[in-house]
């Protein structure tokens, strides 16, 4: 059983976040996740986090099922990811590229420590100390001295040629009829890399401020996370899903800003990624819904992020009554935001013409609740790194349909790239 207290805190969410991040260098095994203050209408919580592990849960196989089963066991609350390699196992597909971020298809543990925020409440929850004696220890923790950001000079797995070309690939495929649409992805990394993660975790976040920002510090890997979409969030039998087609630049000039949000609003190539993706992941929820409970309550929102424009839908369904969480994940992993559609013949082209494997990138990073309810992320906008290799890796990727052009898609890939490869960029002189 776990000791449980509840706390005033007077920190606002950044002072906290830079707080837990110190604090959090005492342990083998870290997660955060802060909401960063977004108005979601569907949070739980405002910020949970989960220190040391009791337990960890790295099958090699049957992952899925060896989660639940580790979870039926003794429920209680497990922190982690599931990496996107785990799709081998859901369908007959195969990752066969070069991997080298090097890091477990998926990873959970459960923790000894678990805060959750809500408000100015601070709920501790321990299998070891008092909570009385963690919220101390917490308040007594300083934030996170400064620190400069080593300068890197980071590698293009795939140079703007090829990446072109293999846009115009896929596009024959999709004229072919094999697919309608395909999330393709290249990456972007760097070597020799020596990084504190909890830092450029916090400067990240400080920049971009998404809601689904995750911080994952494990022993060998880290994963510094600034997403801003959701995979995946059961609350009792509610299922919630929110996928994300369709980007766009900000702009400091007002009207500018008008004109850019209309246009990603009304453009005919953004709505047709974005719908094709919302009924997939109907269809998905539909395999494991009530009848008649799969519904889209917002179709194309606009949601504006301190980098870049957005349009999201909301998919929303009821878990019907001899479905369990492991059924959900089994239905709808990976996303359909970053496969595609239909979703194995997708995969398939993915696996064809992307060159590294994605493994941790568009995974799912979040936890599940001793209730069995469960929130979790899509894995973009998000550095990667491998502490023994010291091996950083970026991922970004696109939508390519039929109406794309191969060198906006490149030029997507680039903004969508610059908010964090820009950490560790000289800083402009003066």
């Amino acid at each position: 059983m776990r000791s449980t207290n509840v706390f005033s805190i007077s920190n606002n969410q950044t002072e906290l976040v830079s707080k837990l991040l110190n604090w959090s260098k005492k342990f083998s095994h870290f997660a955060l996740y802060p909401g960063n203050d977004y108005p979601d209408p569907y949070h739980q919580v405002d910020l949970i986090f989960a220190a040391g592990a009791k337990r960890i849960v790295v099958p090699e196989k049957d992952a899925l099922d060896n989660l639940y089963e580790t979870w039926k066991e003794n429920p209680d609350w497990l922190f982690g990811y599931i990496g996107y390699d785990v799709k081998n196992e859901l369908e007959n597909v195969f990752s066969n590229n070069e991997d080298h971020v090097r890091a477990p298809q998926l990873y959970f543990f459960v923790p000894e420590i678990v805060g959750v925020l809500r408000g100015t409440d601070l709920e501790i929850q321990s299998l070891t100390n008092n909570p009385e004696e963690i919220f101390a220890e917490l308040e007594a923790t300083s934030a996170q001295a400064a620190q400069t950001l080593p300068e890197l000079s980071f590698n293009a797995r795939l140079s703007q040629e090829t990446y072109l070309e293999k846009v115009r690939g896929l596009q024959k495929h999709i004229q072919f009829g094999d697919i309608y649409e395909v999330n393709f992805c290249q990456e972007f990394y760097a070597d020799d890399v020596s990084l504190a993660p909890a830092q450029v975790f916090e400067k990240l976040n400080k920049k971009v401020h998404p809601p689904f920002a995750a911080f994952l510090n494990l022993p060998e890997h880290a994963v510094m996370c600034a997403s801003p979409e959701r995979y995946m969030q059961k609350s009792g039998n509610k299922l919630i899903s929110q996928p994300i087609k369709g980007t766009a630049r900000r702009s400091a000039d007002p009207a500018e800003e008008a004109r850019i949000k209309t246009a990603l609003h009304s453009s005919v190539k953004e709505r047709a990624e974005n719908v094709m993706i919302v009924d997939l992941v109907r269809n998905d929820l539909s395999r494991v819904a009530a009848d008649g409970s799969v519904y889209v309550p917002e179709l194309f929102g606009v949601h504006t992020f301190p980098t870049v424009h957005q349009l999201i839908s909301t998919v929303k369904a009821r878990l019907a009554p001899d479905k369990t969480w492991l059924d959900v994940l089994k239905t709808s992993f990976p996303m359909g935001s970053m496969t595609g559609a239909p979703k194995v013949s997708a995969m398939h082209l993915i696996e064809e013409f992307e060159v590294h494997k994605r493994g941790i990138y568009s995974g799912a990073l979040g936890y599940i609740t001793p209730e069995g309810d469960f929130d979790f992320n899509v894995v973009i906008r998000s550095l990667l790194y491998n502490k023994s290799s010291q091996y950083l890796s970026l991922s970004v990727g696109g939508a390519i349909t039929i109406l794309a052009d191969a060198e906006e898609e490149y030029d997507e890939c680039l903004l969508k790239a610059e908010a964090i490869l820009g950490l560790f960029s000289p800083p402009a002189s003066a």
